[in-house]
C-alpha cells in the first residue's frame, strides 16, 4: 500500500475512530494496522492527532550560522600553518595553536571561544571549498604514459625488504598557477630501508631531463638502484628510460592509477622535503641540487 493509499484510509477511518467506543477503537486500531503496515504507537498517534484533511507538511529547520567569516579564515589559516591535518587532528591542535593566533590575527574572546568549540564534522564542512580547490592544484599534472604500461608490472603489496636500493620515485611539478609553458620540476626519490630521501631538478618532464636527474641521484648514493617503484606518469614509464633501467638491471614497477596509497611513502616526501620547503611554485632554469644530511640520516637535495 503505497503512501496516498495509505493517507486516503486513514481520512476514511478517522471519524469511525473517534466516535466508537474503548472496545471498538481497539478493533479499528487492529484492522489499520493489518491494512498500512504502521506501528501500533504510530498509528494511535495519527488516529488521535488533528484530522488528517491535508498532508501534513514538514518543517524544515534551519540553524543560523553560529561561526562566523573571522572564525572559519583563521581556521584555516591555522590548518594551513599545521600541515593540513584532518579534522579531528585540527580540533586537538587548536589549543596549542592559540598563542599563534593571537599574537597574529588579535581574536575577540567571543572568536577564540568559537576557535576552541567548533567540532570535527563542522571544521570539514566550512573548509571543503578550500580542500577542493587544494586537491586540484596538487592533483592535476601527471599525464598517464600508456605505451609501456603492460610490460611494467603493479606493485600494491607493502614493502618487506631489508636491503637499500628499492625505492619509490615521483615528479613534483614546480609551475604554480599556470602550466603552459616549460617550468622546473623536482625527481623525488626516496629509499623504502633506509628513508634517503633525495631530490634533484630537471627542467620539464622530457625523457632526456629526467634520465639526467636519475643519473645525478644515483651518482650520489652510497649503494646501488635496484628496484624503482613510480605512478604511471609518461615520464617515467617509456623506451628511453626502460633502456636505461635495463642496462643497469634496475627493476621497475608502478601503482595503480589515481591511487596514491600505492605511493605512500613518496606521496609523504613530496610534501615534507618539496612541498613545504618549495612550495607549488619554481624557475623556468634549475639549479644544481643541493645535499644535506639531517639527524636522522635523511638526505633531502633540493634545487
Amino acid at each position: 500500500m503505497g503512501h496516498e493509499v495509505r493517507w486516503e484510509y486513514l481520512r476514511a477511518i478517522y471519524e469511525r475512530y473517534r466516535g466508537a467506543g474503548r472496545r471498538a477503537k481497539g478493533a479499528v486500531l487492529d484492522e489499520f494496522c493489518r491494512s498500512t503496515d504502521y506501528n501500533r504507537k504510530y498509528a494511535i498517534r495519527l488516529l488521535s492527532g488533528p484530522p488528517p484533511d491535508h498532508e501534513p507538511v514538514r518543517r524544515v529547520r534551519r540553524r543560523e550560522r553560529r561561526y562566523g567569516q573571522q572564525t572559519v579564515s583563521i581556521l584555516a589559516a591555522v590548518w594551513e600553518a599545521a600541515g593540513y591535518p584532518w579534522s579531528a587532528r585540527l580540533r586537538a591542535l587548536s589549543p596549542l595553536w592559540m598563542p599563534w593566533i593571537r599574537r597574529r590575527f588579535r581574536p575577540s574572546r567571543a572568536t577564540e571561544r568559537q576557535l576552541l568549540s567548533i567540532s570535527p564534522c563542522q571544521m570539514d564542512r566550512r573548509l571543503r571549498d578550500r580542500k577542493s580547490h587544494l586537491r586540484r592544484r596538487i592533483y592535476g599534472r601527471t599525464k598517464p604514459g600508456t605505451l609501456l604500461k603492460r610490460q611494467v608490472p603493479i606493485k600494491t603489496d607493502s614493502w618487506d625488504v631489508k636491503t637499500p636500493g628499492f625505492a619509490e620515485i615521483d615528479l613534483v611539478s614546480h609551475s604554480g598557477n599556470p602550466a603552459d609553458r616549460e617550468f622546473a620540476h623536482s625527481v623525488d626519490l626516496t629509499d623504502i630501508h633506509t628513508t634517503r630521501t633525495e631530490s634533484p631538478t630537471a627542467l620539464g618532464h622530457g625523457q632526456a631531463g629526467v634520465q639526467a636527474a636519475l643519473e645525478e641521484t644515483e651518482r650520489g648514493l652510497p649503494f646501488a638502484l635496484r628496484g624503482l617503484d613510480s605512478d604511471n606518469g609518461s615520464e617515467f614509464i617509456n623506451w628511453h628510460l626502460m633502456v636505461w633501467r635495463e642496462r643497469r638491471r634496475i627493476q621497475l614497477t608502478r601503482g595503480r592509477a589515481y591511487r596514491k596509497d600505492d605511493d605512500a611513502h613518496i606521496e609523504q616526501q613530496n610534501w615534507t622535503h618539496v612541498r613545504k620547503l618549495l612550495g607549488w611554485s619554481g624557475t623556468t632554469r634549475p639549479r644544481r641540487s643541493r645535499r644535506s644530511m639531517t639527524s636522522t640520516g635523511t638526505s633531502c637535495a633540493c634545487g
